[in-house]
């Protein structure tokens, strides 16, 4: 594994932090107000929280993990980004949470984490950033406690297909694709439309076969599968705003979203 790629991405995250949160998409503000950054999807899959100990992987700064002690759960969040981890402790103690955080990249947690959880989550955008999905499932399996519960909900590997730097798209990519793609572009998804920073991105598509078949390899037992139209997030071209409050392609072609539940069962 070539380290330029998470150096890369390091620097990138580190460089969006600052953007991000004074974005009106992560409405910080709100957040500090007592406003949830959870979504429909992730709450309605995991809703009774409270007493129990989450990990989150992939936190960026924090506002799922806080939003889950806000809910009274024990949470601990992990993020490639030392920016990202430093914002997300000043916001634990800014509001008076318990949360633990740590700045690791995810292969890494076991030698930063060694509790295990009744619930390790983990949420839009962010496999794409690995490249051994084998190693993450068994990673994620290490610190789930026997009966524990993995939950991600994530953008549907069709979505990577596109290249959203040209207008209009084009399908680029493969569904499932081994080769590393870099793309370098200005801006961010949640681009203040001040701040120009340039982006430059290693990142990796893996079909669903793959995400299932490595959980399935590490001895969790898949419970919930689904996929949805919708997205919560508004971050990709020409989305038309539903009934809901969600975002669709006008033609609902393919599906934008989907969400997977998985158990460590007893031994």
């Amino acid at each position: 594994m070539n380290n330029n790629y998470f150096n890369t991405n390091k620097e990138t995250w580190n460089k969006k932090v600052a953007v991000h949160a004074k974005s009106e998409m992560y409405a910080m503000e709100d957040f500090k107000n007592g406003a949830s950054s959870l979504m429909k999807y992730e709450l309605n899959s995991l809703p009774n929280v409270a007493g129990k100990s989450i990990l989150h992987l992939q936190c960026h700064f924090g506002q799922d993990t806080l939003s889950f002690a806000r809910m009274g759960a024990k949470a601990t969040g992990i993020d490639l980004s030392d920016e990202a981890i430093k914002l997300a402790k000043s916001l634990n103690t800014e509001l008076n949470l318990d949360a633990q955080f740590h700045c690791c990249n995810v292969f890494d947690v076991n030698d930063h984490v060694t509790d295990t959880f009744d619930i390790v989550f983990t949420s839009y955008g962010v496999i794409g950033w690995l490249h051994d999905l084998q190693k993450w499932a068994e990673i994620i399996a290490s610190r789930l406690k026997d009966g524990g519960t993995f939950y991600m909900v994530e953008f549907h590997p069709i979505v990577w297909m596109f290249d959203y730097l040209q207008t209009p798209a084009i399908l680029k990519y493969a569904y499932s694709q081994e080769e590393v793609i870099y793309e370098e572009y200005e801006g961010t998804y949640a681009e203040d439309g001040e701040t120009k920073m340039v982006s430059k991105e290693y990142a990796w598509n893996h079909g669903l076969s793959d995400v299932i078949n490595a959980l399935i390899e590490a001895g969790l037992t898949i419970e919930l599968f689904k996929e949805h139209d919708a997205s919560p997030y508004d971050v990709l071209p020409n989305l038309v705003k539903n009934a809901e409050g969600l975002y669709e392609t006008s033609d609902k072609l393919y599906p934008l979203i989907y969400e997977l539940k998985a158990t460590k069962k007893p031994r």
